[in-house]
């Protein structure tokens, strides 16, 4: 596995850890709206699956929305919340603090890892990943949301355009995403078996720039990237940032748009009793007998 020394470091993730406990305080659970559309979401995909987990770990989830509810389904014994912060916790919860690039899990010691909205944020995503399989039990399943590259486009967009006329260069702002071809091939290179990647795309309508960065403080979700300027934001660059905002993905009613593209992810620990693949050319009929011979067409 990667040192430390050999990863990017994107994410000042103790920054973020800082800003998630002050959007909790501020507004505790409801805060964080897009977090709730998204634990919802994956409550629905789980009830699909008509097995019990006895031992839960949840990732990252910041508020404890979704570990608190599937601590009440029917066959789990065991919930422990994984965070950066003790501040993060609830009384009596059992929770564990850890470094988002070395989880704190034996191997084989979860039926069931979930982790709502958290792994954009992680420096070494694909280390996580193997990380993750390795402490699920044979036939154990991970089941995460994370948000993925078409996220904030405009945003980006605005600050570009901005940083770009009034500073005469970028500043980065807006967090790069994964993309989701490559969250495929991140949890095939991971181990999991039946690997499932899918996304939907949730636009959001605000009545201005303001409102869309005052709802992101309140996810805790403001800019920690590593590289970002120190500097506060110029006034000049942030107006004319709500100017081209307004110009460029406004609708008529002069309400700007926001898109939050969501990427799920499933996968199991490969355990034999899975269904496998056939092996290239173990099939018992060809093509042609299925399709019937069109040569004589």
């Amino acid at each position: 596995m990667s040192t430390m020394t050999d990863i990017p470091r994107l994410f000042d993730t103790d920054l973020l850890a800082r800003r998630r406990v002050r959007a909790l305080r501020a507004h505790g659970q409801d805060g964080d709206f897009l977090l709730r559309e998204v634990v919802e979401d994956m409550l629905d995909r789980l009830s699909i699956v008509m097995r019990p987990f006895p031992s839960v770990v949840e990732l990252g989830g910041h508020t404890g929305l979704l570990a608190s509810t599937l601590a009440q389904r029917q066959g789990t014994e065991d919930v422990i919340r994984l965070e950066q912060h003790p501040s993060l916790f609830h009384d009596g919860e059992h929770a564990t603090l850890f470094d988002p690039e070395n989880l704190p899990l034996k191997p084989q010691s979860c039926h069931l890892l979930v982790s709502p909205l958290f792994l954009h944020w992680i420096n070494d995503l694909p280390g996580v990943l193997i990380q993750i399989r390795q402490a699920l039990v044979p036939d154990g399943l991970f089941l995460a949301t994370l948000l993925g590259r078409d996220s904030l486009t405009e945003l980006r967009q605005a600050f570009l355009i901005a940083d770009s006329e009034i500073s005469g260069g970028a500043s980065p702002r807006v967090a790069p995403l994964p993309d989701l071809k490559d969250m495929g091939s991140l949890m095939q290179r991971a181990g999991f078996a039946l690997p499932v990647v899918d996304h939907d795309t949730l636009t959001v309508r605000y009545a201005s720039l303001f409102s869309l960065m005052q709802d992101l403080r309140r996810m805790g979700a403001t800019n920690v990237l590593h590289d970002r300027s120190r500097r506060p934001l110029r006034r000049d660059t942030l107006m004319r940032a709500a100017e081209v905002y307004q110009q460029r993905f406004s609708d008529p009613d002069g309400r700007i748009r926001v898109t939050f593209q969501i990427i799920s992810l499933s996968g199991w620990a490969p355990d034999a009793s899975q269904q496998q693949p056939l092996k290239p050319g173990s099939a018992k009929m060809s093509l042609a007998s299925v399709l019937g011979d069109k040569s004589t067409c």
